[in-house]
């Protein structure tokens, strides 16, 4: 098997492709559980700080308890949770109660896989494909997560990070200079933007998720690609927010989260990011 993977690009794509719609599936349960599971953490140390009596809380992790419809309660069975194929199969309703499941489970395990399949043709087996998985993974958990919530968790965007410096030990994407350059100045370049804004204007302009977020991606990709995905997530976040305040009555005071463009900035640029860059410099 490994053999047949090291030597067709076509099966190695298909294989990563169905991890990933595995994969896509538990991302959906991240989604939707870590920001709960991060709130029961912050209510029970605030009633700790205020001296109240914190009761032993039902276990409730990315594991337990078991998946169910949000309506009636109907616990998914396995056969129920095959990747896309028992959304179609259900026709988007649960099982039970005939309420429509949100559309937006398929998309998360279609995106992924298809994600997973690209990140094999381009990289081909090997170390450097096992951590543009990861990473891939890591960034779509946390655009999704930012975008029902506002928050990029640190139990993601921490690890990731500290994964990417690990890699490039061995300079699996780049050099370990660059990849400890590109770490700090994405964490800085948010960071003096954030206070920058806030000095101006009073206000806070984005959180300090984002800046941990564009550190895990330098820690990856390094400096030299931090260019492309700053002008790449601004360029697309600024067209979309714009489009929103215009055309869908956004209120310009609600927070829109940057997270996913940061997410995609950092995927193109880990496939295309070099070309962009010579393209960027010959066109000078």
């Amino acid at each position: 098997m490994i053999e047949l993977l090291q030597s067709s690009p076509a099966s190695l794509a298909v294989v990563a492709g169905l991890l990933g719609l595995l994969v896509g599936s538990f991302l959906n349960v991240v989604i939707h559980r870590l920001p709960k599971m991060m709130e029961r953490d912050w209510a029970a140390q605030c009633a700790e700080l205020r001296g109240e009596a914190v009761a032993a809380p039902d276990a409730y992790n990315l594991i337990v308890p078991r998946s169910a419809c949000p309506a009636c309660g109907h616990r998914i069975g396995a056969l129920q949770n095959i990747p896309l194929v028992s959304w179609i199969a259900l026709r988007g309703k649960c099982s039970a109660c005939r309420t429509p499941i949100a559309i937006r489970y398929p998309l998360v395990e279609a995106l992924t896989g298809a994600i997973s399949a690209g990140l094999a043709l381009h990289f081909g087996y090997g170390l450097a494909l096992a951590g543009a998985l990861v990473f891939a993974w890591a960034l779509v958990a946390a655009a999704f997560i930012d975008l029902d919530t506002t928050l990029l968790p640190d139990d993601i965007t921490l690890p990731l990070l500290w994964l990417g410096l690990l890699l490039n030990l061995g300079g699996t994407y780049v050099p370990l200079a660059d990849a400890v350059v590109g770490a700090a100045a994405g964490y800085l370049i948010l960071w003096s933007v954030y206070w920058g804004f806030k000095l101006l204007t009073g206000k806070e302009g984005m959180g300090f998720g984002d800046f941990k977020l564009l550190g895990a991606i330098g820690a990856f990709l390094g400096w030299k690609l931090l260019p492309v995905v700053i002008l790449l997530s601004s360029v697309v976040g600024a067209v979309v927010g714009i489009s929103m305040i215009v055309f869908a009555r956004h209120g310009r005071s609600v927070p829109i989260p940057f997270g996913p463009y940061l997410a995609a900035a950092g995927l193109l640029a880990m496939v295309w990011g070099s070309d962009l860059v010579h393209y960027w410099l010959s066109s000078f």
